[in-house]
């Protein structure tokens, strides 16, 4: 898990925000306002819907967001979105072919907020990439309620690292791991940013947000009618910060990390 947080304007290969699409944007506002005790702002989508911008302690953290009428039709899952900013999203978007990879959407300009590209490194994993404009991303890291960490959990760890540096410039640290796998962390400007791990297929992004009590945080997302995937555990005698992973009632799955 990371030492230093991104900066305040988060540098090129940094994560820098995080959405859920949902079917239900309403059901998942009360879900999360009972874990992570934040509260909504919502707005129009430009086809009449509504998405709600989520708020720890007054600052944006997060936005809850409707599935696509087509996602929504298939009954969908929900589902947690990570986005590494970027310098020049429609640039890096040309690189990702060069690097083994698939752009699924974009780049597209959400007003003025921003430029917004999703991709697939090899060995999938769909990830967002943000150009920012006016929305520069979490105005909080590594806090209670807040975007603390992520990880991408793949069948190609090695060709996804990869695809990440060759697009980032990111540097690694590899972590031997007991099964004689490795966790490599990508790191920028010295400081680990995020993860990736060997992992079954389907690939996917592990996002974590922070909490003060892992276990508290846990009884509250049950109460409020989440489930449990993995039980709060300690990471190591070094890191002794908990951590545990929920599906929400919707199907979105994210973990949470005691910071």
């Amino acid at each position: 898990m990371p030492e230093n947080s991104p900066s305040p304007r988060y540098r090129h290969g940094e994560p820098c925000w995080a959405d859920v699409q949902t079917l239900d944007v309403q059901a998942a506002k009360a879900f999360y306002a009972a874990v992570f005790g934040w509260t909504f702002q919502d707005l129009p989508t430009p086809d009449g819907r509504s998405y709600a911008q989520a708020f720890a302690d007054g600052d944006l953290v997060a936005t809850v967001a409707p599935l696509s009428p087509h996602r929504a039709a298939l009954g969908t899952a929900a589902q947690w979105n990570i986005y590494f900013a970027a310098e020049d999203a429609a640039a890096l978007a040309g690189e990702v072919p060069h690097a083994g990879g698939a752009v699924q959407f974009g780049p597209e300009e959400i007003g003025d907020t921003g430029v917004m590209v999703f991709m697939d490194p090899p060995g999938g994993g769909t990830t967002g990439v943000w150009q920012p404009g006016t929305h520069t991303g979490t105005a909080r890291y590594n806090e209670p309620g807040a975007l603390s960490w992520t990880e991408l959990l793949t069948p190609e760890p090695q060709a996804a690292v990869g695809f990440f540096q060759q697009l980032f410039g990111h540097e690694v640290t590899e972590y031997p791991q007991d099964d004689g796998g490795t966790y490599s962390t990508l790191m920028v400007n010295g400081a680990e940013v995020a993860g990736i791990v060997a992992a079954e297929a389907p690939a996917r992004w592990q996002i974590y947000f922070g909490v003060a009590d892992v276990a508290d945080a846990v009884g509250k997302a049950v109460a409020a009618g989440g489930e449990v995937l993995i039980a709060p555990e300690a990471e190591d005698d070094e890191t002794p910060g908990a951590t545990a992973t929920l599906r929400d009632p919707q199907g979105g799955v994210f973990s949470l990390l005691e910071v």
